[in-house]
């Protein structure tokens, strides 16, 4: 039986209570009327093995009892083995207490997933797993591995829902969709997109996710004419286009860390007759900003020169430290951080506690690279 509901309001605010002793008066920011915490659980790196999918079931569950409410996953991390591990920690998680409102769960769809491990055939098991059922044709699979045909995610979205046992999934990602760009053409893209968007809304409707949006790595942070460029206000005139005024359209994932900080100030995002950057584009348009790669799988979590660390508070670890410089931008509402170890949960979680740097302080860290 699969566990009922979503994260709402009142069961975020609940959560936020629980915290109220501890937790800094920013830790938690109000994102789609939720209260998400501003360090969230990744769950993208790790082997695909028994014991890694243990660890990561302890770590979310860890995570949750130390603030961090804000999990994602996607469909093809770790072989749907990541998906499945949540799934495990949110059945520890309700037998501890916690309610399913109080959670925010995320996942994304797009590329071809593997199923615990990979095949020995690759394209015989596209075939067979894909083409044959008729869930996507070669032609709708880009690059040989990516796909958000509606037949397609509507497939991945119950594989998700079952590998959760959910009834419901908070945010819903196409993963990547830039990944299309390199074989279709820009107006074969868009119409595709409007084809994913259009079914995601849909999807609102049936009670099978709450929100969507797209979780890119280079969309976001190319140059305007870059070919693998995302144009978020594009991205928001369709969604308005397909679900109306109120549509679902809410939030976008990208990369933000010390060595990756567009999204704060690259100005490449078009708004009306100006040029913004993405997080600022997101906020007028009324999305949220969730940052992947926060500690850019490890490689901004060690050997940080005091000139960074002395403005972000002079925190214990160098791993605190990049965290802190992210949770702290403006615009941005959650840090995702991979976490598959219970000790790394506890050392980044200090931080709960802690306040975030000030914008002059995120300013200085780069005046004195």
């Amino acid at each position: 039986m699969s566990l009922d509901g979503w994260a709402t309001s009142a069961g975020t605010e609940r959560y936020r209570e629980r915290f109220r002793e501890i937790a800094d008066k920013d830790h938690f920011r109000k994102g789609q009327d939720l209260w998400l915490s501003s360090i969230g659980v990744g769950t993208y790196l790790g082997d695909a093995d028994d014991e890694t999918d243990s660890r990561y079931a302890e770590a979310v569950t860890r995570a949750v009892e130390l603030g961090a409410n804000v999990i994602d996953t996607a469909a093809n991390y770790r072989f749907q083995r990541s998906e499945r591990a949540i799934g495990a920690a949110l059945r520890e998680l309700t037998a501890r207490g916690y309610g399913r409102e109080e959670l925010v769960i995320c996942t994304k769809g797009g590329y071809l997933p593997f199923d615990g491990e990979p095949p020995t055939d690759v394209r015989r098991y596209v075939e067979e797993t894909f083409v044959k059922p008729g869930i996507a044709g070669f032609a709708d699979i880009a690059a040989g591995s990516h796909c958000m045909t509606p037949r397609y995610l509507q497939s991945q979205l119950r594989q998700s829902l079952a590998n959760m046992n959910l009834s419901c999934i908070d945010v819903y990602y196409v993963h990547n969709p830039e990944s299309q760009l390199g074989a279709v053409s820009e107006d074969e893209f868009w119409k595709r997109l409007r084809a994913a968007f259009e079914f995601l809304e849909q999807s609102v409707v049936e009670g099978k996710i709450r929100n969507y949006g797209v979780a890119t790595w280079n969309g976001f942070r190319a140059e305007p004419d870059a070919d693998g460029y995302h144009s978020l206000e594009s991205m928001a005139e369709i969604a308005k286009e397909v679900g109306g005024g109120s549509h679902h359209f809410r939030f976008i994932q990208l990369p933000f860390n010390l060595a990756m900080p567009e999204a704060l100030f690259f100005q490449n995002q078009k708004f009306g007759d100006d040029f913004v950057s993405t997080l600022e584009a997101a906020n007028k348009l009324g999305i949220t900003a969730i940052a992947s790669g926060s500690l850019l799988q490890g490689q901004v979590a060690r050997g940080l020169p005091e000139a960074i660390r002395d403005p972000l508070g002079s925190l214990a670890t160098d791993a605190q430290t990049g965290i802190q410089f992210v949770r702290s931008a403006p615009g941005i509402t959650t840090a995702l951080v991979g976490m598959s170890q219970r000790e790394h949960v506890e050392e980044n979680l200090q931080l709960v506690g802690v306040a975030p740097a000030q914008p002059d302080d995120l300013l200085s860290v780069f005046d004195q690279e």
